[in-house]
């Protein structure tokens, strides 16, 4: 792919197999405090979403006694305990982000909490290959708006258009483009057609890696 110099990876549905992992921490909160015979609310309207603008939703509408940030707070242990059991890297993705790291800069931009991603970064010490970490903690607006990939470039030192994201949601999809940026939609959660906007749609990460390495 030309012209580009770093590549900014989303973790969730990207590096770690965690949409199904998020919503089942969500619902075990939820069982906890009482909602779940009563729960008026779509867990996947809010893939490539932060857990605060989900958490923020569902206090609005269910209005439970226990503070937002409490909410974030269980759900947020939910997931460090449960990425830290299962391990669940996609297959061949280690491998992918150490070949990677050889020709690019490799930035991580993920709205997800900093405890969730530093607990993924230490699976297989992937965090030594990523120059640039980046959570919806660290900018004012979270998927679809570009700020997270904006900052993550800023912190690489590499302009906008010579950077590459790499996706599976919607949202991460459109703040990629809004960004100035390419983007490769893998369809680890989305089917092809929902994906169609990014630069490149596709299925496998040996896919991305022949877009990425092989010299054209």
């Amino acid at each position: 792919m030309r012209q580009v110099q770093a590549i900014i990876f989303d973790m969730d549905g990207v590096i770690v197999d965690s949409e199904e992992r998020h919503e089942r921490a969500f619902l075990e909160v939820v069982r906890e405090i009482g909602y779940a015979d009563r729960l008026d609310f779509c867990f996947a309207d809010y893939i490539g979403r932060s857990d605060q603008v989900m958490w923020v939703d569902f206090v609005a509408r269910h209005k439970p006694p226990q503070p937002l940030e409490e909410l974030l707070a269980r759900k947020r242990q939910r997931m460090v305990d449960i990425i830290r059991r299962e391990q669940p890297l996609f297959e061949g993705l280690p491998e992918l982000v150490e070949k990677l790291a050889a020709r690019y800069a490799l930035g991580l931009a993920s709205g997800s909490e900093r405890p969730v991603v530093e607990e993924v970064l230490r699976i297989k010490r992937l965090g030594r290959w990523f120059s640039a970490v980046v959570t919806d903690s660290d900018v004012q607006r979270g998927k679809p708006e570009p700020d997270i990939f904006l900052r993550a470039a800023e912190l690489l030192k590499v302009a906008p258009p010579d950077c590459c994201v790499i996706e599976d949601s919607k949202p991460g999809v459109a703040a990629s483009l809004a960004a100035g940026m390419k983007v490769i939609a893998i369809t680890n959660t989305h089917p092809a057609k929902e994906l169609r906007h990014a630069t490149h749609v596709v299925k496998t990460y040996p896919e991305i890696a022949r877009l990425l390495l092989e010299r054209r």
